[in-house]
């Protein structure tokens, strides 16, 4: 089925899909899964909201399909950045790979809204799942620690927690502090046994 937008360009409905999810994708990283209603969604689509439950369901629905993809977004992006290597080295090239996904707001700012709507089962059980295969990722790539791959993640909240902020932009030592480099030579000592 195609649509006709108010510009007049027809979109079919896989295409019409994809604007959707990134128009909710959008706005759910800025106002959240309860800060943004679905007529906002579809009038930026330029469609009607009963045309957006036509496509998934619910709202929420529509939030954990967006939350989904922005997890497996990342665990893909490292993944592919760490290749063949393994070990610190994969570590090293997934850390490069999470700087220059700062410049992606919006995959970030979702993983926090995903966090901060875990008062819901429903997106509980989602982002646990999303998080756990984001956990999968790091670990099964690089063979490393338990407590080394807890370390880098934790490094990673930092880095979403900067990005919401826009921590970069603030002149105060605390914003540089939080904005330092992490260098995958950090990681070597950070095991399990020398962390009971």
């Amino acid at each position: 089925m195609a649509v006709v937008t108010d510009r007049g360009k027809r979109l079919a409905g896989a295409d019409r899909r994809e604007q959707v999810l990134k128009i909710a994708a959008e706005e759910f990283a800025e106002h959240g899964l309860h800060g943004v209603s679905a007529e906002v969604i579809a009038r930026e689509a330029s469609i009607t909201h009963a045309y957006v439950f036509r496509l998934f369901g619910t709202k929420k629905k529509l939030f954990l399909e967006v939350i989904r993809r922005a997890f497996a977004e990342m665990a893909d992006g490292l993944a592919v950045s760490a290749g063949p290597a393994s070990g610190l080295e994969a570590l090293a090239a997934m850390g490069q790979r999470y700087d220059t996904s700062l410049k992606d707001r919006t995959l970030l700012l979702l993983q926090l809204q995903a966090f901060a709507a875990c008062g819901d089962d429903d997106v509980r059980d989602a982002v646990r799942e999303s998080f756990g295969e984001l956990w999968r990722t790091v670990s099964e790539a690089t063979g490393l620690d338990p407590v080394q791959i807890k370390t880098f993640m934790a490094f990673g909240m930092l880095l979403n927690t900067n990005a919401a902020l826009a921590t970069s932009e603030v002149d105060a030592e605390w914003a540089t502090q939080a904005t330092t480099r992490i260098r995958a030579g950090l990681f070597t000592h950070l095991t399990t046994e020398a962390n009971q």
